[in-house]
């Protein structure tokens, strides 16, 4: 097993304590300020193996899937990533808004091609105060989900300053996918129309879908489109990786060793 596999299915909290920025933990794929801790304290695994093991390559040709995916949420704060992951990961929806500390994360597994993807998908804090942490985790994802809320039109006029976050910390390569959320929501709170949404996708170059956490409105559709571009990515990566061969026709190798061998006796004769 590796230290990703052990952290992902770890069943304790784990922390780490630094005087200089105080106490974080990772639970259940947590990781944010420690809460207070009564009884002994809980096993401690340092928070710089943790980021390296989501820094891990994506590894492939296991029992349970195929590729290994690493997707992240970010956008401001309040417009609905955690809405969206819990209703894409468990099919289910809240009303009550509760701010995600620091990192979380869930797992689904999907079929795409033939192929078992598991998506492996984090939500990000949206406050300024997470940011530093937050943007550790840019390096390791393969996909990122620019998420604004279609009634909040300064969640949309910051996608630009997220956009420029992916290009300071993430890979060259990474996809990217523009998300409009809580397209349910009445056309008279609406501050964000959809040309302007698809515009600015269209500038970027990255596809761009409305979703609805609360009516399950294309969930579906944008996670499996950005699995399914990764996935692409990857085959195509290994297609490039596998070493070129070249098929030799038995007669065409008999007739060129017949005419060898005749110019041999010519030139000895």
């Amino acid at each position: 097993m590796t230290l990703q596999e052990a952290i992902l299915s770890y069943p304790k909290t784990c922390t780490e304590s630094t005087a200089e920025h105080g106490d974080w933990v990772v639970s259940e794929g947590r990781v944010g300020p420690r809460p207070a801790v009564q009884g002994p304290r809980p096993t401690q695994i340092s928070i710089q193996r943790y980021l390296l093991a989501m820094a891990a390559p994506p590894a492939r040709g296991r029992a349970d899937y195929d590729y290994l995916i690493k997707l992240l949420l970010i956008g401001d704060s309040g417009v609905g990533k955690s809405c969206l992951l819990l209703r894409f990961s468990d099919g289910s929806f809240t009303t009550s808004f509760i701010t995600t500390i620091g990192i979380d994360f869930k797992i689904r597994t999907i079929e795409l091609d033939g192929k078992r993807i598991k998506l492996q998908i984090w939500d990000t804090a949206g406050q300024e105060r997470f940011r530093t942490i937050t943007t550790a985790y840019y390096r390791g994802a393969m996909g990122i989900l620019l998420v604004y809320d279609v009634t909040d039109e300064s969640s949309f006029n910051n996608i630009r300053n997220w956009i420029r976050n992916i290009e300071q910390h993430a890979s060259d390569n990474v996809n990217k996918i523009l998300v409009g959320n809580k397209a349910d929501m009445d056309e008279s709170k609406r501050a964000v129309p959809t040309s302007k949404g698809q515009a600015l996708a269209d500038e970027y170059g990255i596809k761009f879908f409305e979703t609805s956490a609360k009516t399950n409105l294309n969930v579906e559709e944008v996670f499996f489109s950005i699995g399914k571009d990764i996935k692409q990515r990857l085959a195509d990566t290994d297609a490039r990786a596998e070493p070129h061969t070249i098929t030799i026709n038995q007669s065409d190798q008999g007739a060129a060793g017949t005419s060898q061998a005749t110019q041999k006796s010519a030139c000895c004769g």
